[in-house]
């Protein structure tokens, strides 16, 4: 068995994510020769350095370089970034998940496309609103408020329609959150008090910034009645 071959054998010991310094220190235990092999090395060095550190700059160097593509899962959101063996069922799954994720893009633009083409004119209005008001509450408020379908788009069990009685407006976090599934949407005085307590924490951040952000109470009522005729 080739020495990489080994690091992967000890990586496979573990069930989640760990970081590369914790699959070093299992190459070691496993592997006792090479942790010896490693430390006689690091002794050799201008730098004062160990075996485990070797190993895991080894490890690492071939995470970078490809050597693990396909059956190595790294998980660089984290610092120290977190790997995890990945068997061939799993890589399966993953790459049609990632396949149909990029997709997704497409598939919610024909459903689009294809509700335009079916919806009254008043209700094409309706849409168009809830997009004109989310881009006011970004111009004059500098907040940034998506346009959501409370019931998902792309839900894997029930897809919802791109219909304004499905539309709602979320905060970006929170509809990042959301994602493809879905969620009771808002009543109007729920929609109300949701966008007033999220310019509440805006005006609370822009008191103690930087932030050159004016609350204009008028254009706020404005865009609320706005919002209310057709939610």
């Amino acid at each position: 068995m080739k020495i990489h071959e080994k690091y992967l054998e000890a990586l496979k010991t573990f069930e989640d994510y760990v970081t590369v310094s914790e699959w070093a220190e299992k190459v070691g235990v496993m592997y006792p020769d090479l942790l010896k092999k490693a430390n006689n090395e690091a002794e050799k060095q201008r730098h004062k350095t160990t075996g485990l550190r070797e190993l895991s700059a080894r490890i690492g160097s071939r995470i970078s370089t490809g050597g693990y593509y396909g059956l190595v899962l790294v998980d660089a959101s984290k610092a120290p970034r977190e790997v995890k063996y990945i068997n061939k069922d799993d890589l399966e799954v993953m790459t049609n998940q990632e396949v149909a994720s990029d997709m997704d893009p497409i598939t919610r633009k024909e459903i689009i496309y294809e509700a335009k083409s079916e919806l009254e004119l008043y209700e094409l209005f309706r849409i168009d609103e809830y997009y004109d008001i989310q881009k006011s509450f970004k111009k004059w408020f500098d907040l940034d408020l998506e346009v959501d379908h409370s019931i998902a788009l792309l839900n894997a069990n029930k897809r919802g329609s791109h219909h304004a009685d499905n539309l709602q407006l979320l905060f970006k976090y929170h509809n990042g959150k959301k994602s493809n599934s879905s969620w009771n949407r808002f009543t109007f005085t729920e929609q109300k008090e949701y966008i007033l307590k999220v310019i509440e924490i805006h005006k609370l951040v822009a008191s103690d910034s930087q932030l050159n952000i004016e609350i204009n109470n008028n254009i706020l009522k404005h865009l609320l009645n706005r919002l209310q005729k057709v939610y």
